[in-house]
């Protein structure tokens, strides 16, 4: 196919040749009457220059059709690559010379369209290596003239015509040969002439009696033939075949007879019809073939490199600037509400002190006056006493008359609500009880103070301030524990409450699929709001299991039973934004400070209409409540940056859940890894909570008696994930009591428990329990069913005694073999798969009520956290930009742009380079955020906003590599394309290579993910640049981004060529396959590469979750 294109090509010049010599011939032909009639040459040049012109300027439109379409693979524009070669009306003193040296007989000697696509035929059949035809008419093994020597031409005869646009028969030119014209090149095997393209220099040639050759163009005399001499140039190709041509680098030539060497300033490329002025700071010597644009490139790299240092250096000092201005704010702020707090004190002292003053002039007074007065004072005192200052505080007296008190009792049963009675009973009969109130607790009819009116910085934050002030005053208030505090408590108190949501669980059972193993069985139960219930068992009890049941996150089992909310049968995903998840790891966002982690938090996962005021009150309530105030402008901190402590980041785990105001709140060993000061600290923060209606569910390992008393409800399972206990945190040990166990004296109840059931301690023989029978004494117990399987431990709990250690019913069945455990465990991959896909496109009704922003603004929010990463991370992003300076500037200085090749090797390493340095920073956009997007997912958080927001932050990258790369590479390479062409293709290379990136980030592992990133570009380049061959091979092509790349950069310059290099050009994008016109098409598709590759990495990040 190759061939024939490139046969349609010659076809195409001949026409272009043919067309340009019949133009010149009636020139001539004007010129020699003219020369009769009036015998002067120098006359009648302006009137041969006139006609040439005027032959020549429409030559377009005779050249448009079927062969024109063909052509243009390789001319993009036809006009003006026509007058870039063949525009010869500037100067036209060679055909005026040649006209001379001919004596008029110039149209005789030109060669017809036949004889040119002789030419190009027989160039295309040699290989541009030779400069040898094919036998033809006029030179043959019978008929060789003089003229068929290269550089020779001759005549048809001065009374012969020749019809030019013949292309089928050559004419017999076999009379008169002479030497080549100067501006005309002669072939070997022809005996006619052909004009030399803008950009050659052919002069006659001379001979070099050292060598024996004809120089410049380097072929011999004839042996035998000494009136043979030098005659013109001979042959016209690409430049590796016929470079003698060529004008060369350093000079210029304006017509095809004239070489003048390049001035001081200016530079002269190779083929130049004119000199180019050098930039200024660049040296160029005379006969210089390129400017040097090292000073460029050295003050660039100077200027970039400086930046880059105040980056590297002062990265931070944006963020750091902006965080003190608001920590002066907010110090300002809680500065103000303590001094507000402190004079209302003082104000109410005053005020009490005054009271008692007026009282007891009163009481004076009376008893001075009347003595029936002075008794019945008497109870005011008593109620002054009792009521600690007066007020509406005061409890009615114990005492008293009768009327006072009934009075006073009717005014408390109608401000008293229900639950306070209950509250008040329970107190009296357990002074000593630390579980709090497990009522419905707060004012459901409450009003919140407003904070949407608040606007500036500083308002809000001494609103937030002023608001958790007075929570402080009246938690000291309640420390007391007197009935007045509890009054207080109970009615002035303003706690807001939630959404009620009750987990009920019958025979709740999860196996594993295709595996057959219990995780959890026959599971019954209940978890109530307003109560803190903890969850113990030893290693493998399936304790995470259980939770992830709870929080409807189990994939790859089978899950049996009911779980009921509310009392309904209701999935816990309708209800997931207002359910809080804390996992066993502290997933943070290890650059962000602990004030942005939270806040965050709270702007995606608080109701939409709630007022930023609220919000930060919110998470300042939170901030106060963990201990974190201190910290909360530090940075989190990771593996490779050190930050706040490992208490600390456990306390924001769990704050990051607390700050979206859930109605259940589930946790995984929050207190592993703290102090005991710590743990109480989070414990009273989540007890704080469940004064709310919280429903609060956590697991723990090895509490305090303190903490472990602190708890309203315990469950505690055994190994297989079955119950042994759950209820009341005050009756477990009676429990316990009850079938034999006793906790020994100075021992954790919940640790002597956990040692019993794995094993380490031995219940007493006397009792006949043992470890194993533990669950079905609780399923007797309560009279819950009890599994066929396990009816055997209740007949034989009478002589369990006797055999200590117990047997296992399933010692005896068979293990299955090899083959047997492979299908199951492909299985079970398989079922995990299905089950991990269907889980991520599972849409539920939302029956949370609760209306959180939308994907726009948590695109908003999304991007301002990203921004900021990145401002943290700068130091990182300044070592890709230096990796990609010193790149840019090795390439440019050893790849050197080739004329022959229009570059393609220097461009096929830079793709290689840019695509592999820019998939490693981009790597890190989503690999090291899997499992807080993950988190962040399941909490009802917008994937398209997280996903968007990352890939426009990179955007920046994508801009300005392209820029940091090319600032070195272009002006130590210095190629013909500009800077702009080359900025575009670069961009989209970006663009394309970016995301790629995302795919092999969120779908493979980071080590796999960084030997892709790396072979593929290297792999895609090799077959890209393969020999097209055949239809498989040229498909496989299309498929590679490396292909569109290279072709895209390699048009750029090779449309720079023009003149005297279009048989270069059109030959060198005929050998790649490429086409002049799909500069545009080429920039599309690495678009459309990026644009697909982006929606295949967005489909796997919602599909495909961690095992």
């Amino acid at each position: 196919m190759n061939k024939d294109r490139f046969s349609i090509c010659c076809c195409c010049y001949i026409i272009v040749i043919l067309i340009l010599v019949c133009n010149i011939s009636q020139c001539v032909q004007g010129q020699k009457k003219d020369d009769d009639k009036q015998n002067s040459s120098d006359a009648v040049l302006p009137i041969v220059t006139e006609l040439v012109y005027s032959r020549l300027a429409n030559f377009t439109s005779l050249f448009e059709g079927p062969a024109g379409d063909e052509f243009k693979f390789c001319v993009k524009n036809l006009e003006s690559d026509w007058n870039g070669a063949f525009n010869f009306t500037n100067d036209l003193d060679f055909l005026s010379n040649c006209v001379k040296k001919t004596k008029g007989d110039l149209p005789q000697r030109i060669c017809t369209a036949a004889e040119l696509k002789f030419y190009f035929k027989g160039l295309f059949e040699g290989g541009a290596t030779s400069n040898y035809l094919k036998p033809n008419k006029n030179c043959n093994l019978t008929s060789w003239v003089p003229g068929c020597e290269p550089g020779w031409a001759c005549s048809v005869g001065q009374n012969q015509k020749v019809n030019l646009k013949d292309s089928r028969e050559m004419p017999a030119r076999t009379r008169d040969c002479q030497p080549c014209c100067e501006g005309f090149f002669c072939p070997y095997g022809l005996t006619c002439m052909i004009p030399c393209p803008l950009g050659a220099y052919c002069p006659l040639a001379k001979l070099n009696k050292t060598t024996g050759v004809c120089d410049p163009y380097h072929y011999q005399l004839p042996p035998g033939k000494p009136n043979h001499t030098c005659g013109g140039a001979d042959l016209w190709a690409d430049v590796l075949s016929g470079s003698q041509l060529f004008c060369s680098a350093g000079s210029y030539c304006p017509t095809t007879t004239k070489k003048i060497p390049c001035s001081k300033g200016h530079y002269c490329r190779m083929g130049s019809t004119s000199e180019k002025k050098c930039f200024k700071l660049t040296s160029c010597d005379p006969n210089t073939a390129n400017q040097n644009l090292h000073a460029y490139g050295v003050m660039l790299l100077a200027a970039l490199g400086t930046l880059l240092v105040i980056i590297y250096n002062c990265s931070d000092q944006v963020l750091t600037t902006r965080e003190k201005r608001q920590a002066k704010s907010r110090e300002a702020a809680a500065r103000s509400a303590r001094e507000t707090a402190q004079a209302r004190e003082r104000w109410k002292s005053a005020k009490d002190v005054a009271k008692k003053g007026a009282m007891g002039l009163q009481s004076q007074l009376s008893r001075t006056f009347s003595r029936k007065k002075s008794t019945r004072s008497e109870p005011m005192k008593i109620l002054g006493k009792f009521g600690g200052g007066g007020g509406d505080n005061s409890l009615p007296p114990l005492g008293g008359g009768a009327s006072q008190q009934s009075s006073s009792s009717s005014k408390a049963k109608k401000k008293e609500p229900s639950n306070l009675t209950k509250m008040m009973r329970q107190l009296e009969e357990d002074p000593d009880n630390n579980e709090g109130f497990n009522l419905e607790i707060g004012d459901k009819n409450m009003k919140k103070p407003k904070g949407k009116q608040l606007h500036t910085q500083s308002q809000i934050f001494k609103y937030a301030y002023g608001q958790l002030e007075k929570e402080k005053a009246l938690q000291q208030q309640r420390k007391d524990l007197t009935f007045s505090g509890v009054i207080s408590m109970a009615t002035d108190i303003e706690i807001s409450t939630r959404p009620i949501i009750e987990v009920a669980f019958k025979d709740l059972t999860i196996t594993l699929k295709g595996k057959n193993k219990h995780l959890l069985r026959c599971v019954t139960g209940k978890i109530m709001p307003g109560r803190v219930s903890a969850v113990m068992g030893p290693s493998g009890a399936g304790k995470t299991t259980f939770l992830s049941a709870l929080a409807g996150k189990v994939t790859g089992c089978t899950m049996t039973g009911l779980i009921l909310i509310n009392g309904k049968v209701e999935s816990l995903q309708s209800y997931k934004k207002i359910i809080g998840f804390v996992p066993q790891d502290d997933i943070v966002h290890g650059n962000l400070t602990v004030e942005e982690n939270l806040w965050f938090s709270a702007r995606c996962r608080l109701s939409a209409d709630m007022s930023k005021p609220d919000k930060v009150l919110v998470v300042e309530r939170v901030i106060e409540s963990l201990g974190l105030q201190a910290v909360r402008d530090s940075i989190v901190g990771t593996v490779e940056k050190r930050g706040i402590s490992g208490g600390q980041r456990k306390r924001v785990n769990v704050g990051i859940e607390m700050v979206m105001e859930p109605s259940l709140l589930i946790l995984d060993e929050p207190t592993s890894g703290l102090d005991s000061a710590s743990s109480t600290l989070l414990l009273k923060a989540l007890r704080r909570e469940a004064l709310e209606g919280v429903n609060i569910c956590m697991v723990v390992h090895q509490p305090s008696y303190s903490l472990y008393k602190m708890f309203d409800d315990f469950i505690l399972l055994a190994k297989g994930g079955i119950t042994v206990y759950h209820g009341p945190v005050k009756k477990v040990e009676e429990y316990f009591a009850g079938i034999g166990i006793h906790v020994p004296e100075r021992v954790n109840p919940p640790d002597h428990y956990i040692d019993i059931l794995e094993g380490i301690v031995k219940p007493n023989a006397s009792t006949g329990v043992t470890h194993k029978n533990l669950p079905v004494r609780w399923m007797l117990h309560n009279n819950y069913p009890v599994p066929p399987d396990m009816q055997q431990s209740i007949d034989n709990i009478a002589s369990a005694s006797k055999d200590p250690n117990g047997t296992d019913p399933t010692d005896g069945t068979a293990e299955p073999s090899l083959a047997g455990e492979l299908w199951q465990d492909v299985k079970y991959n398989v079922e995990v798969k299905r089950d991990n896909i269907q889980h991520s496109f599972l849409k539920s009704k939302d029956l949370s009520n609760r209306i959180t922003p939308g994907v726009f603004r948590q695109y908003k929010y999304y991007l301002g956290r990203v921004g900021k990463q990145r401002l943290r991370e700068s130091r990182i992003q300044v070592v890709d930009f230096l990796i990609l300076l010193l790149a840019g500037a090795c390439l440019g200085t050893l790849a050197k742009v080739s004329d022959e090749t229009f570059g393609a090797l220097g461009y096929s390493y830079t793709v290689i380079a840019v695509s592999l340095l820019c998939k490693i920073a981009a790597l890190r956009s989503f690999t090291l955020d899997k499992l807080i997007y993950w988190r962040e997912r399941a909490s009802g958080m917008s994937s398209l906003a997280y996903f968007l927001s990352k890939d426009t932050i990179d955007h920046f990258s994508t801009i300005i590599k392209p820029l940091v790369y090319l600032s070195m590479f272009y002006f130590f390479n210095n190629p013909r394309s500009s800077f702009a062409d080359n900025y575009i293709v670069l961009v989209c290379l970006v663009y394309c290579v970016t995301g790629i990136a995302y795919i092999f980030a969120i779908f493979l592992e980071p080590g796999p993910a960084q030997l892709w990133s790396v072979l593929l570009p290297v792999v895609l380049t090799l077959i890209a640049n393969q020999e097209k061959r055949d239809e498989g091979m040229k498909f496989l092509s299309k498929l590679c981004y490396t292909k569109w790349a290279l072709e895209a950069f390699v048009i750029a310059n090779a449309e720079r060529y023009s003149g005297v290099w279009l048989i270069t050009r059109c030959g060198s994008l005929l050998k790649y396959g490429y086409d002049l016109r799909d500069w545009v098409l080429c920039l599309s598709i690495l678009v459309l590469f990026g644009i697909g590759s982006r929606i295949l990495a967005y489909f796997c990040m919602v599909t495909f979750q961690k095992k």
